[in-house]
């Protein structure tokens, strides 16, 4: 098929997506989760073969060892892919969020006006690396009511392909019960190359929304070469701020937690701000569980100078920090370090050198802590939590379809949500525009809020 045949058939399969009921999302998410375990055997073995001659392109240099990371879906002793399989029962528990109301109003006696939940329509999504993108995308899409069309790194062509035909297998195969839609096997479609990319990418006719999870180089290409709306965030720059009052148990924690726990993760933390009178308490002993967990830490000249006074600066870790080391994302065992002297200071630095990703703040004062939280300019403001916990799954969504930092109808991890949007249906009795007013003949609005019982939030919902 062309690239125009692929959006074309998306957008069929949109529409007809619009009369599917709930119960029919449910089975084929179920009947995904069943394919998906029967095959796991084979998925895991394309996986490996993506990941052997992967390796191959890290040690020639042409491969970043980070998206290398980020290929893998077996985990150790198979815990990723069991995570993926608890993820698509966990969209299947969620509650469908298609005709749901989310307001009601009475314009006037028999005009009735409702505010209803709704799918975007059709979704391009492009990856690198991280082949379980294909289920979660799949999933919410499915959940949501909306078509996909996904677009995986080469580097996971194997491991994409045999998801990719597990789950359209599973919409194959599910039956339908007399009286309904059948579901569109187009309902979610894989594309593999770039060419095809650079079409539909022009096709705002079909597509209507873009999804780019990859690099910065990848998000900034989607974002400047189409006119289609755009989902996601070009960098993972978060930052975690030692405040005055922080307690150097939590500081450790978190700050390890969120540095090693996955490194190669847009939540990881890439900068560490240290206000200057806990350099010595609570600083050094931070700095020396990164050092322990061979974190390399590009320090400031103060946070240097805490170090040697305390003995714990270890020559093969630790190096002098540049401006360029502020406001880059690392992706790595890597984090650099700046010291501040006041709160506003360490605020200032985020919004100036971040990405409105994720930023956390370490403290025992309530007072700062909000001042942080309203302050900084970020999608996740947390307060004695590592940042890694901006993740759809950790925040019960289920899985996520990407971290947006955009300022639109979807912030932060976006799970369903950010494949939803709404529509107005207002029911009349012959009714005109003209009717209402000030004059002869004329009425004025009643505007009057109908309350959103379960009866009524539910009054659409298939």
């Amino acid at each position: 098929m062309t690239a125009e045949q692929v959006a074309r058939s998306a957008r069929e399969a949109s529409n007809l997506l619009q009369t599917i009921t709930s119960a029919q999302k449910s089975a084929v998410l179920r009947r995904i989760r069943q394919v998906l375990e029967e095959r796991r055997d084979q998925i895991v073995e394309a996986n490996r073969q993506d990941k052997e001659a992967a390796q191959k392109e890290v040690d020639a240099g042409r491969l970043s060892s980070a998206l290398f990371k980020r290929l893998d879906i077996e985990g150790a002793g198979g815990e990723k892919y069991s995570t993926l399989l608890q993820g698509v029962d966990d969209v299947d528990r969620i509650p469908d969020p298609i005709g749901q109301v989310t307001m009601a109003r009475k314009l006037d006696n028999e005009l009735d006006l409702y505010r209803v939940v709704c799918p975007v329509g059709v979704c391009l999504v492009i990856f690198e690396a991280r082949p379980e993108v294909v289920v979660n995308i799949a999933c919410l899409a499915i959940k949501s009511g909306n078509a996909a069309i996904l677009k995986g790194g080469k580097e996971a062509t194997r491991t994409n392909q045999a998801l990719a035909e597990a789950i359209q297998h599973a919409i194959a195969t599910t039956p339908t019960q007399e009286g309904q839609t059948q579901f569109p096997e187009r309902a979610v479609q894989v594309v593999s190359t770039r060419d095809e990319i650079n079409s539909l990418l022009d096709m705002d006719r079909y597509v209507d929304l873009v999804i780019p999870r990859g690099s910065n180089s990848l998000v900034r290409h989607i974002q400047n070469n189409t006119r289609i709306p755009v989902l996601g965030h070009a960098d993972g720059i978060c930052s975690t701020y030692l405040d005055a009052s922080a307690d150097v148990k939590k500081a450790v924690h978190t700050v390890v937690d969120a540095k090693t726990h996955y490194p190669a993760a847009c939540n990881a933390t890439e900068t560490l701000l240290v206000h200057s009178s806990v350099l010595d308490s609570v600083f050094v002993p931070v700095a020396r569980a990164l050092q322990q967990a061979n974190v390399r830490i590009h320090a400031d000249q103060r946070s240097l100078a805490a170090m040697d006074k305390a003995g714990i600066r270890d020559a093969s870790l630790v190096s002098e920090a540049t401006d360029a080391d502020f406001g880059h994302e690392y992706t790595d065992m890597d984090i650099a370090v700046c010291v501040v002297d006041s709160l506003d200071e360490a605020i200032d630095h985020i919004n100036a050198h971040g990405s409105k990703h994720t930023d956390a703040i370490i403290t025992e004062n309530a007072q700062n802590a909000q001042w942080f939280m309203r302050r900084v300019d970020a999608a996740g403001v947390y307060w004695n939590a590592s940042t890694r916990f901006a993740d759809g799954f950790r925040y019960g969504f289920g899985t996520e379809i990407g971290v947006s930092t955009n300022k639109t109808h979807a912030r932060g991890p976006a799970g369903l949500e950010g494949l939803t949007i709404y529509k107005y249906y207002l029911f009349g009795n012959g009714q005109g525009a003209g009717d209402f007013g000030v004059g002869p003949g004329k009425h004025p609005f009643l505007h009057q809020d109908i309350p959103l019982d379960d009866t009524v939030r539910s009054k659409f919902v298939l």
